[in-house]
């Protein structure tokens, strides 16, 4: 890893030490449950496979930005479980998450983005950044998009939103559609397109 690129890094994990404040709202212990299966589950397999992500950055680098780290910071932009599950995985789950240690960072979407504006790495030379997070607040207005699967009463829909940027032809946007029945989560439908977000590019939070 580049000097630049681990004070950058180094920067963005102690503004999120910072500002770090435990999440408010009571949800119910099982609803914290099924989101933290499905983060993990996720977080997991990119973890495992992510020597390929590595790969496909640095044949991008050669071909379209020779300055970018071939070493890069990883930024997981999540949930407040997600960051508890990023933590577990990278201390004491499996041998490739554990090496990824030192380059990773799991932090909240708006630290990361707040830390962009004052830090900008819009081309990615720093760091790949890997989402993988929840919305499992979905406005009535949007429930239109999913008539396909109606929800019953006491049900709510959750997005999955994961996906990679920074790594050339490894970069992909998904967005799985969940169901919660207040008692377990289902998936109803994966790899959905929302209809104002793309399949690729930046992570959004709408």
């Amino acid at each position: 890893m580049q000097s630049d690129t681990r004070t950058w890094l180094d920067g963005l994990r102690e503004r999120a030490a910072a500002h770090w404040s435990s999440p408010s709202v009571e949800r119910p212990a099982a609803a914290i449950a099924a989101e933290r299966m499905i983060l993990a589950a996720q977080l997991s397999l990119w973890l495992t496979g992510f020597d390929d992500v590595l790969m496909a950055r640095r044949a991008w680098l050669d071909e379209a930005l020779p300055e970018g780290d071939r070493d890069p910071a990883i930024v997981v932009t999540t949930s407040p479980v997600g960051m508890a599950v990023a933590d577990e995985l990278t201390g004491t789950g499996s041998l490739p998450a554990r090496s990824l240690v030192r380059e990773l960072v799991a932090v909240t979407e708006r630290d990361y983005r707040l830390w962009c504006i004052a830090h900008p790495d819009p081309n990615h030379v720093h760091h790949v950044n890997v989402w993988n997070w929840i919305k499992t607040q979905v406005p009535e207005q949007r429930h239109a998009e999913f008539a396909r699967h109606p929800l019953r009463p006491g049900e709510a829909y959750w997005l999955h939103r994961a996906g990679i940027a920074g790594a050339g032809l490894a970069n992909r946007r998904d967005c799985h559609l969940w169901k919660w029945t207040g008692q377990q989560a289902v998936l109803v439908e994966a790899f959905i397109t929302e209809r104002n977000v793309g399949r690729l590019g930046a992570a959004d939070a709408d």
